[in-house]
């Protein structure tokens, strides 16, 4: 129960990031172009969108380190398995099984490096440059994003380790559309 509702929230968490900052830099555009319509310039001029561009890298980047974390739970990731297929199966889940816990320990590290930095800079004024929000709030994805993918790390370990299955990616599905006739296969 806890985990679909960590499941849901890694999820709901990246869309908003990725549809708020979709939707803030396309209203920063549309400004920036209106504001040269002579008509529209007294009205449009004294709104100030200059933290646009800031707050949509920082989405960006919170996007993409929470992003890396559901890439792992659901099997997204980009991976080279050639010589790995190639091996007898006891050794493969060896291998594979090495390879999870390798990347549970790297992103522990960058998770435990990550948070050490931030509580570093928590204790300092440090802002960032223009919405002037505190730098150690921005760097917080860091070991959020580092701890939640070692976690994810362990769970596909664990169910890996019992069942013998890895996370894998449907590239056909499409959530929502149903299949018909002979490409309905799944």
């Amino acid at each position: 129960m806890l985990l679909r509702i960590l499941d849901r929230l890694e999820e709901i968490l990246i869309a908003f990031l990725i549809a708020a900052a979709t939707s803030i830099i396309f209203v920063a555009v549309l400004h920036r172009y209106l504001v040269g319509v002579p008509f529209l310039y007294p009205l449009l001029f004294p709104i100030d969108l200059s933290w646009a561009q800031e707050l949509c890298i920082y989405m960006f980047v919170w996007m993409a380190k929470f992003g890396a974390a559901y890439g792992v739970r659901t099997g997204i990731h980009v991976g080279v398995d050639v010589v790995v297929n190639m091996l007898r199966p006891s050794l493969r889940k060896v291998t594979i099984l090495f390879g999870l816990m390798c990347g549970a320990l790297f992103t522990a590290i960058i998770g435990t490096m990550g948070a050490k930095f931030v509580y570093g800079l928590s204790q300092t004024d440090q802002v960032t440059p223009d919405m002037e929000l505190p730098s150690w709030l921005v760097y917080l994805c860091i070991p959020l994003g580092s701890y939640l993918m070692c976690f994810r790390f362990l769970q596909v370990a664990w169910h890996y380790l019992r069942h013998d299955e890895l996370p894998h990616h449907d590239h056909a599905y499409v959530e929502g559309v149903e299949a018909t006739g002979t490409e309905a296969v799944r």
